[in-house]
Order: C-alpha cells, then structure tokens, then sequence
C-alpha cells in the first residue's frame, strides 16, 4: 500500500513518516493506527471520569498506557506533554494535573481526529 504523500506533513500531532519508520508497513501501520484511534476514543472518556472524582492514580494508569504507544507515532512535544501530565498523577499533590491535563486533552482530541482523517484518506 502506498501512502498518499500530502498524508506525511499535514498533522499537527500525528507524524506520519516517523510512524511508518517504526512500524516499517503501512498495511500494519493502519491496524495500529486503528488500534490507537480505539484506545483514544476510549482512554479519554475514562480520564476525563477519572479527574472529575479526582481519582488521579486512575487518571495516571490510563496516560501511561497511552504513554506507552503515543511516542511510535506523534511529535515529540505531545509525547512530553503527556508524560508531564502523567508525572503530575503521580507526585505528592496530584490535583495539579487536573488544570494540566486540560489543554493535553484538546490535543489528545486533536491526534484522534487528525488518525481518524488518516485512516479516511488511506482507506483504513
């Protein structure tokens, strides 16, 4: 499968070629791709929950898992914007990753859509 070129620059958070470079396929680079879009859709929804009961050790297990895959395909800046938030769940006064994490979840929002739109283009 070929990949469309004007799908490689035009993301803010998803970094196509740095995906393919890792992954090393693009037909397995869909799947994953899809998988991720799942876990986001999903994952989010849960945080969000999770800070609203300020259940912040909750909220951190869901970021850490996204932490884990985020980095094979965003920019770096989402990647470390992530680990801060989650850094934050983690640290003697949690409540400071609630204000944290608003601004991570637009983007968070951003990078599903931006997989969904990428997905669409390359038929996945």
């Amino acid at each position: 499968m070929s990949l469309p070129h004007s799908t490689h620059s035009s993301y803010l958070y998803l970094n196509v070629a740095q995906s393919l470079e890792n992954v090393g396929d693009a037909d397995a680079l869909q799947d994953m791709l899809q998988m991720l879009h799942n876990m986001l859709a999903s994952d989010v929804q849960q945080i969000d929950q999770c800070m609203d009961a300020s259940d912040f050790s909750g909220a951190g297990q869901l970021l850490h898992a996204l932490k884990g895959c985020i980095p094979i395909f965003c920019y770096p800046t989402l990647c470390q914007e992530l680990t801060a938030v989650e850094q934050m769940s983690k640290s003697a006064s949690p409540e400071g990753c609630a204000p944290a994490y608003v601004p991570l979840r637009t983007k968070l929002d951003a990078l599903c859509t931006e997989i969904g739109m990428y997905l669409a283009q390359t038929g996945g």
